[in-house]
């Protein structure tokens, strides 16, 4: 698995997804503000629901573009031992029930899905209960959190 490889991957997507997410916020700026939707009465409601769909639309590319900047901004640096995971590490995790995945700690885009070499990518964010426990973790090192009450546990299995 390539580090550097699912960084740019994971910068091209969101650089993706907020164009097409500025062009859809355009479109339903353009359906709230367009003369046809303004209300004739009281229960003409088209507008209103056009203009709520253009303000979420709205703060849901300042999200995405919030978070293209954070991730530009991270410095890519090989893995260090004597520090453990740190922001930018590329991890192999094995869950207790022998199930493997990968995942990629950013600042910012948590959730977002990638995949590279015929493996999925997850990427999480040390706000999350499992990128938090997963700073200054090594390889062999046991991971627990819990989960709705129930304890999870994950042993580190490569770290990049």
């Amino acid at each position: 698995m390539n580090k550097t490889a699912v960084y740019q991957q994971m910068l091209e997507k969101l650089a993706i997804d907020l164009d097409v997410l500025q062009r859809a916020a355009q479109t339903a700026y353009e359906a709230a503000t367009h003369e046809e939707n303004i209300a004739e009465n009281k229960y003409d409601t088209l507008g209103l629901e056009a203009s709520y769909l253009a303000t979420g639309q709205a703060r849901r590319v300042e999200e995405i573009r919030q978070a293209l900047k954070h991730c530009q901004a991270m410095t890519l640096a090989p893995f260090d031992p004597a520090h453990g995971v740190q922001l930018g590490a590329l991890v192999k995790l094995e869950a207790d029930n022998d199930s493997e995945q990968w995942l990629f700690l950013a600042p910012d885009a948590a959730g977002l899905k990638l995949a590279h070499d015929g493996q999925s990518v997850t990427v999480i964010t040390p706000r999350a209960p499992l990128g938090a426990a997963l700073i200054g973790k090594q390889v062999d090192d046991e991971v627990l959190i819990k989960v709705g009450g129930a304890a999870q546990g994950f042993i580190v299995c490569e770290v990049d």
